[in-house]
């Protein structure tokens, strides 16, 4: 059996791909250029674009499983290439389709939906590598700077995530299953930053902003108006999705989820002068 993974080069699609490897299937990776594109050896690199379905006819040949996304282009503009998308898998013969959700309803994800195939729509939390943000201002100013930074969130290992995806693509049991995917424990900023710091071996401020800060920050990062209006609900008034611990991870891979420690440990040289 062969899975096609789409996004592949992005946090979550790379860590399907490694996930599906572990496993022991045949992957697939699609990117628009191949030829820049990294990935574990033994995975079949395929060129395509979810925005030109013709294109993604040969990559699906002999596919099983599909995994998608729900975005293309800048700006993680939604797709409207579903319905097309969705034919091409059809005359395949993929039987298995997963999505990553796009943080609210998207015209891909409602195709999936409404369609005929075994579909899973896997549903992220925040990630824990948006700390990875915090990078450079660690590294060359050991601060972080950050407004509302008693925010709860349940954030998640992107392997975790990839997991989850993987299981439910290459395993009968999860037919329309809406598995909200969490980390284990439900973390304020001065949580991850005290983290962060215990990991890399050297403290960091945590300077907390008004939201006026905040704004003026985001805007001359070149942040878009639509990215700082969500930013601002998410963080004034985290959705309690956002916050409370599901054991998603424990059930669907029978193993518990990685914490914030563990990946702040993995990734302590990024944050490291």
């Amino acid at each position: 059996m062969t899975y096609l993974v789409t996004g592949a080069t992005g946090t979550v699609g790379s860590q399907i791909v490694q996930q599906l490897l572990k496993r022991g299937h045949s992957v697939r990776a699609l990117t628009r250029n191949p030829e820049t594109a990294a990935f574990p050896a033994g995975v079949d690199v395929v060129q395509g674009d979810l925005t030109d379905p013709a294109s993604l006819a040969p990559a699906l040949a002999g596919v099983t499983g599909l995994h998608l996304i729900t975005f293309g282009g800048p700006y993680f503009a939604d797709l409207e290439t579903g319905p097309q998308i969705l034919e091409l898998a059809r005359a395949a013969g993929v039987r298995r389709v997963t999505v990553l959700h796009g943080g609210g309803p998207t015209p891909l994800e409602t195709a999936v939906r409404e369609s005929d195939f075994v579909w899973t729509v896997v549903m992220p939390v925040e990630f824990m590598s948006n700390a990875l943000s915090w990078a450079d201002s660690i590294r060359k100013d050991d601060e972080v700077r950050e407004p509302f930074v008693n925010r709860l969130s349940a954030m998640v290992h992107e392997s975790d995530i990839g997991a989850v995806a993987a299981v439910a693509l290459s395993e009968d049991g999860h037919a329309g299953g809406e598995y909200v995917v969490t980390g284990p424990q439900a973390l304020t900023v001065e949580d991850k930053t005290r983290a962060l710091a215990a990991a890399r071996g050297k403290p960091i401020r945590l300077v907390e902003l008004t939201e006026d800060e905040a704004l003026a920050q985001w805007r001359a990062a070149g942040q878009p108006d639509e990215v700082i209006d969500f930013l601002l609900m998410v963080y004034r008034d985290t959705p309690a999705v956002g916050r409370t611990v599901v054991d998603t991870v424990e059930r669907v891979t029978g193993r518990p989820p990685r914490s914030f420690d563990e990946w702040a440990k993995e990734h302590a040289d990024e944050f490291r002068g």
